[in-house]
Formats: C-alpha cells, structure tokens, sequence
C-alpha cells in the first residue's frame, strides 16, 4: 500500500469516526428543545404590530401584510413566564413538542402538511418500486447509454438546479430521490450520490435563483424593490454555484465509483443492492405501461405546479394517483396481488417515517419559542429583534455579511423561502436603508443564507426527506457536506462584498 492510499484510507477512517461520534438528528433535535425552553426563562417575549399594504407589481395593485417599523415592544410581566416541562390544553411545553410540532400547521405546510407529503410520496412510491419496473428500466437504460452514462450526472444536477431556481424546487427532490438513488447505485455511485444531485442542486438553484416565486420574488414585493430585478448578477451567481456543486459532485461520484469504500451511505447502498438481487431484470410490455404512466404523472405534477401552482396537497395526491394506477396495471400483469400493493405501500411509508417525525419534532421548536405569529409576543420575536439590532453597527461590508449570517442561522428555526421572507425581510429592508445597503442586496442575503443553510439544517423537510430515502443519518451527512457548504458560504460571502461595492 502507498503512502497515499494510506493517508486516504486514515482520512476516511477519521471522516467516519466523526459521524459515529456525533449525535442522531432526533438527539439533536431534543438538545435544541431544550436550549430553547431555556431561553424563555431568560428572555421576555415580544411583538410587532403590521400593517397592510398595498404594492403595484407589474401592474397589478398586491396587498401584503408588513411589520411595521420600529413597532416591537415587550410583553407585560404576567405574559412573560417561560415555557412549561409539560402542559395541558393549547399550551406547548418542552415535552409537548413532538405531538404539538406534528399536528401545528395545516395541509400546506409545516408540519402536518409536510408528515402526510413525505409519508404518501413514501408509501406511493413503495408501490412503484415495487412493480420492478423502476429497476428494470434503471438496467435497461445502462445497457443502452453505455457510452454516454458520463453525461447522466451533469445533465440530471444541472436540470434540478434549473427547477430549484426557476420554481423552487424543494420537498419535490424526495420523490426523485426514490427513483434517481437506486438508478446512481446501479450506475456504480452511492445513495449519497443521488441526494447530491436532486436536493443539494434544488437548494444551489434556489439560494442562486433569479425568478423564484417562493423565495426572491416574494422577497422584492416585501422589500418594495422591482420584481424580478437584478437577474444578471443572480444568473452570474447561478452559473457560479452549480459548476462549483457540479464540481464536487462528480468529485465524489468519480472517488465512489474507483473505489466504493470511500463511500459515505453503506448502509442506503446495501439496501438498495439487496433491493436489485431480489427483482427480475427483464424488461417487458408491463415495465412500459409503469414507466410510460410516471413519465405522465411526473408531466402531470410540472405542470400543474406551473400552471396552476399546485402544491404539498395537490403533488401529493398525484403520487398517490400514480402509485395506485402501477399497482392496477401490475395486477393485471399479475406481477403483484392486491394485498401486495397494499403491502407495499405500507412498507413505502414506513422507511420514511423517521424523516416525517424529525420534520414534526422540528416544528415544536418553534411551538415552545412561542410560534412564528410576529403579532403574537414570543420568544423569537425577541430573538429576530435582538439580531435585527446588532446589524448596522460597523462598516456596510460587515453589514450585509452580517445579514447573511443573520438569515442563514434563523432559517433553522423557519425553515420556509416564503415563511423566512415574511418575517425578517419587513425588518431587513429598512434596516439596510440605515446602514447604506441597498435593499436589493438585502434580498441577495436572505436568499442565499435560506437556500444553502437548507443543506445543512436537521430542520428542513426537505433534506431530512431525501436522506431518509438515501438511509443516511444526518450526522453522517453533515460530517460529509458541511465542506461543501462551507465552500458555497464563502463564495456567498465574496457575492455580497462584491454586491456591497456595485451598490447592487
């Protein structure tokens, strides 16, 4: 063995104790619970008042809901005690939040929205990877692209890249996951593999995007500046982050591909393995009619979240559709009895649990700081004021690094493009006027602090969702993409000082 075979084998042995060190997301997450419990003992809980107002965007007269300007104030004493160990009726205390996070929101969002998305997409797609056709045309489509399979990872990254910035794409990746994890195993990558080149490139399109109704566009209408403006230097920073997450893709798929211990999801990869061993390869009318009906349903969700916006109920039930019509069609090729259906659905749903009880768990954090009603006094009011003030104290560079800091740590707590925007943009835009930043850069900030922090954070829906199809554990994850991260956060850095000095 060379040197340097042992220096890489030393690297991968520390890289691996560092994950096996460090604690599961729901020991995380219980830490987190209680620092915040902690926290509303030590901090009084406040408010803001809002105001309604109206915007002409492109044309058109847009009411929104905006904190006013200096409105924050603290509660009385009486309202101002912290949160219980354990509480009754519509009170939330530090051992309430898990069932509390898992019920809070509605069908549009965190958390129950989100639990039922990740677990139908599951159960659905147990059914469709169930039938075989998945697997057989993932061999098929080898057998035929031998010569070109190089192609496969660029192309795919570069088009979710494309869907993160253009309609910001996000919890979608979960679906593609299922079927794009199996196909990069087969192709000789590893689970992780299929998670870089799904979600990670939705969330590098969303941080860079241009257009993305969610997050930039939502952002401008609140900060009062043009919609859609500023596309050059967001499509310049687009084309930047993708060849650099391109980049290390194909690093990392190129070192699992020549040597497969360097992997960091053994355990994704047996599973999916043992997975092919058990499914004949033969590739017939019945694997067509499967294929054919997702490749509709996949036409079908684009353009029903294009056309007529359809969301986390809407996209759902179309997986729902399609994984009920493939388990009809592999009945009636006998490929699959009813009760097998059935089965597999409930298998689907039940390997992506834990990613639907870590999205809920993550929820009751913000339950025990109070909620995120910016008119209600909380906790986290508190904190968003406290940090909104201690922005704007030096010069205008450290000030829009500031804000990128400010708005990539508070997106563990709104895990949300839209939801992080409502809150902090209405305080971040003035904010940026005081300290001679434009409100365009101010928007730049929250974009890319939200969109790259998602990649890390053990809060948001749609990284836990995918590593749950990947089998990965996020502290394993996070031992192996914070350097990536941490890459993408310095040439964020390098954007806002260069946004700073053009007055962007």
């Amino acid at each position: 063995m060379s040197m340097q075979d042992s220096g890489e084998n030393n690297h991968n042995i520390n890289e691996q104790d560092l994950a096996s060190r460090m604690p599961d997301a729901f020991v995380i997450l219980f830490g987190v619970i209680l620092f915040a419990t902690v926290l509303t003992y030590l901090l009084p809980a406040g408010s803001f008042e809002t105001q309604l107002v109206e915007q002409q965007i492109n044309g058109e007269t847009v009411s929104r809901t905006l904190i006013k300007q200096n409105s924050f104030q603290f509660a009385d004493d009486a309202s101002n005690q912290g949160a219980p160990i354990f509480a009754t009726g519509d009170t939330v205390g530090a051992m309430n939040y898990a069932f509390e996070g898992m019920v809070s929101g509605n069908k549009y969002g965190s958390a129950v929205g989100v639990v039922a998305f990740i677990v139908i997409i599951g159960g659905a797609f147990g059914i469709i990877m169930q039938t075989g056709a998945i697997n057989n045309g993932i061999m098929k489509l080898i057998e035929k692209t031998q010569r070109t399979q190089f192609l496969i990872i660029p192309i795919i990254f570069i088009l979710f890249s494309l869907g993160g910035a253009i309609f910001g794409m996000g919890e979608e990746a979960i679906a593609f996951c299922i079927v794009l994890i199996p196909l990069m195993i087969k192709l000789g990558y590893d689970a992780i593999t299929g998670v870089l080149i799904t979600y990670v490139a939705t969330q590098i399109g969303f941080a860079a995007s241009w257009m993305n109704p969610f997050s930039v566009a939502i952002a401008q209408g609140i900060a009062d500046v043009p919609l859609l403006s500023g596309q050059g230097f967001r499509m310049t920073l687009w084309f930047i982050f993708t060849t650099v997450g391109l980049g290390f893709t194909l690093w990392y798929a190129n070192k699992v591909k020549q040597d497969p211990s360097y992997s960091k999801s053994q355990a994704g990869n047996a599973f999916y393995k043992a997975k092919e061993q058990s499914i004949t390869s033969h590739f017939n009318m019945i694997d067509t009619l499967i294929l054919v009906m997702f490749l509709l349903g996949i036409i079908w969700v684009i353009w029903g979240v294009t056309q007529y916006a359809y969301y986390i109920p809407e996209i759902a039930s179309q997986f729902f559709c399609m994984g009920i019509v493939a388990g009809i069609i592999a009945i009636v090729g006998k490929r699959m009895t009813a009760n097998g259906v059935s089965n597999a659905f409930q298998q689907g749903a039940k390997d992506l649990l834990p990613a639907a009880l870590i999205v809920g768990m993550a929820k009751g954090i913000i339950l025990v700081l109070g909620g995120d009603d910016v008119t209600e006094p909380t906790v986290l009011n508190t904190i968003l004021y406290y940090c909104s003030n201690a922005i704007g104290e030096t010069s205008s560079y450290v000030n829009a690094l500031a804000m990128l800091v400010f708005q990539s740590i508070f997106n563990f707590f709104i895990a949300s493009g839209s939801g992080q925007a409502a809150i902090t943009m209405p305080l971040m835009a003035p904010l940026a006027d005081l300290v001679g930043i434009t409100r365009q850069t101010a928007v730049l900030a929250f974009q890319l602090g939200d969109g790259f922090s998602n990649m890390i954070i053990p809060t948001s829906a749609g990284l836990i969702g995918c590593l749950g199809v990947a089998r990965v554990d996020w502290s394993t994850w996070f031992a192996y993409i914070w350097k990536l991260f941490a890459v993408l956060m310095a040439i964020s850095a390098t954007a806002m000082i260069v946004a700073v000095a053009i007055e962007f």
